[in-house]
């Protein structure tokens, strides 16, 4: 299914390790993740303005550029999973299931949004309080206050909603963390008011505990007005992978098109990649596959007979071909 995207919007993503596993070990894993975050938000357009990484899962708080989500998360989880699974000597999923995101009404939710997340390590006890959260290199509250400061989080855009200029911004930030910590946040923001789950939208009876509840579903979080001005939005403008679904695209169309396209025989499209022609055709099925039609790694993977590790590098083989080559998707099916 494909996500919401509503261009403009700001998304609260989490993301957790499978059966709440460690998702990173130490700090050249968080590193080597948010490296390649950077990367992709640049690429996609996309303002970071809150972050944090935990032991087993992360949160940020973005806001999407013209691409959906997938465009900015795929190659961040597959790249990231493909690098913990060498350097710890392992196999298999890394991630529970999808990323969590919830879209979010700016007006109601945004700063306290950007408090919730960046509070994360108190909450855990990993820090004792604000004074020990400056200095600690794993959230964006160091930056927002001028220090630590990662190159893609935007801690312009995010001071700029705590006053007009830096110094009155960072007092009132650091005026609000306070509050935060002295318990005076009496929302939930891990979950909405509308959860979207195989392709419908439901009320959700109660709300359930941070990240307790249906990781891979998307949420809403705001007022009736705004929900309903999202949703008439999704009704017209469905992302990517939606529309090529609706156009009648499938892993077999795609891949009939691909060996058309690189002038191969389908056959060859599980063999080892020694031609250049099979293996830009396994680059281009798995970058398309992925990005345009929304297909998981495992489906690209069992069709092909490889490891998903392979799909995300292929993948990535692939975008650089389509970038490096201009090379459009198929406009037709046959």
């Amino acid at each position: 299914m494909g996500r919401l995207h509503i261009p403009g919007g700001c998304y609260h993503l989490i993301g957790r390790g499978l059966e709440r596993r460690f998702i990173f070990e130490d700090s050249a894993d968080k590193s080597d993740f948010l490296n390649r975050l950077g990367v992709s938000l640049a690429r996609t357009q996309c303002q970071c303005l809150a972050w944090a990484l935990m032991s087993n899962h992360y949160h940020l708080l973005v806001r999407v550029g013209p691409f959906p989500l997938s465009k900015l998360m795929a190659p961040v989880l597959g790249g990231y999973g493909g690098y913990y699974n060498h350097r710890h000597q392992r196999s298999g999923y890394v991630f529970q299931n999808r990323f969590k995101s919830i879209l979010c009404q700016e007006e109601s939710y945004l700063l306290e949004l950007i408090r919730y997340i960046h509070l994360n390590p108190v909450r855990a006890s990993i820090v004792q309080d604000l004074t020990s959260l400056k200095r600690y290199p794993w959230t964006g509250h160091a930056g927002m206050l001028g220090s630590r400061l990662q190159p893609w989080h935007d801690t312009e855009s995010a001071l700029g909603l705590f006053g007009h200029s830096i110094r009155s911004a960072r007092k009132h930030y650091v005026q609000f963390m306070n509050a935060g910590v002295n318990n005076q946040v009496p929302i939930n923001l891990s979950s909405g008011g509308l959860v979207r789950s195989s392709g419908s939208w439901e009320t959700l009876a109660n709300l359930r505990r941070e990240h307790s509840h249906c990781i891979g579903d998307e949420r809403i979080l705001g007022d009736s007005d705004f929900v309903g001005a999202v949703l008439s939005e999704d009704s017209l403008a469905l992302d990517q992978a939606s529309l090529r679904l609706r156009q009648g695209w499938s892993l077999e169309k795609l891949i009939t098109r691909v060996c058309m396209l690189c002038e191969i025989e389908e056959d060859s499209i599980r063999k080892k990649a020694r031609a250049n022609d099979v293996s830009k055709a396994k680059a281009l099925l798995c970058y398309w596959g992925t990005a345009e039609l929304g297909l998981t790694t495992m489906k690209i993977a069992a069709r092909l007979q490889i490891s998903q590790q392979a799909v995300s590098k292929w993948a990535e083989k692939g975008r650089n071909t389509v970038e490096d080559f201009n090379i459009g998707f198929p406009n037709f099916l046959d």
